[in-house]
């Protein structure tokens, strides 16, 4: 006995040797994907996640993965790219159309960095109607890098923020504008201008008769007929004289 308790420190240097090199066992997932908390795990998405709170477009979208197989790509903004934005953008536009402001930055499929490289546009968004172009969102890839366009604004991907088998966000650093919501309308073409006119002659009030041309002529008419109606009476009372 005495010896088994020579041996115990041994025993337990060896249990403790085993023990360190066993691996540890990965943590339980933390719960279903839960979009703001990818959010602020990241940092720097503060105004973006106030706005999908104030819109419910989060639940939308946690509801959405966690409820079905249909997979979503999200551009999300920094407050930087918020902070960029002329003063008052946001408060110009009515609730709803913050509400297709941020569904504009939502696609409604899954897409992988490689995936861009071979995507149709434009692409499909959760704003609007999309079949109709009402809410076009263009890509283009050069090498590994991701641009996007909405003929307002033009930015690149800059980070991967967070991917899985039904979810990618990725970083951009400019906010979304749409066309439908602030693009600029075309600029009417100018009128054409009339035809100079010709100015109409004054007439001095010396120069011409209150009446018209008509009552000229009229006026001459008459002198000429008083003419002739004295050089007939002188002719008659001639022809008198000459016979008494």
């Amino acid at each position: 006995m005495a010896k088994l308790f020579h041996f115990l420190p041994l025993f337990f240097l060896i249990f403790q040797t085993i023990s360190a090199q066993t691996p540890a066992v990965a943590p339980a997932p933390a719960g279903p994907t839960n979009i703001t908390k990818v959010l602020e795990k990241a940092g720097q998405f503060t105004t973006f996640i106030k706005l999908l709170k104030a819109t419910q477009v989060a639940d939308r979208i946690n509801s959405q993965l966690n409820n079905s197989n249909q997979g979503l790509t999200i551009f999300a903004p920094t407050d930087n790219a918020f902070s960029s934005l002329k003063a008052g953008t946001l408060n110009s536009i009515s609730s709803q159309d913050q509400l297709q402001l941020l569904q504009f930055h939502i696609l409604p499929t899954l897409y992988t960095m490689s995936q861009f490289q071979t995507a149709s546009n434009p692409l499909h968004t959760q704003a609007g109607n999309s079949d109709d172009g009402e809410y076009p969102l263009n890509v283009t890839t050069s090498g590994n890098q991701v641009n996007v366009t909405t003929g307002v604004v033009d930015t690149t991907v800059s980070n991967t923020i967070y991917t899985d088998n039904q979810l990618a966000v990725y970083q951009v650093d400019k906010v979304l504008l749409p066309m439908a919501l602030f693009g600029q309308p075309p600029t009417a073409a100018p009128a054409e201008a009339p035809a100079p006119t010709k100015p109409e002659k004054n007439v001095r009030a010396s120069d011409s008769p209150s009446g018209s041309s008509d009552t000229s002529v009229d006026s001459s008419s008459a002198m000429v007929l008083n003419s002739q109606t004295v050089k007939g009476v002188i002719l008659i009372v001639a022809i008198i004289v000459s016979c008494l």
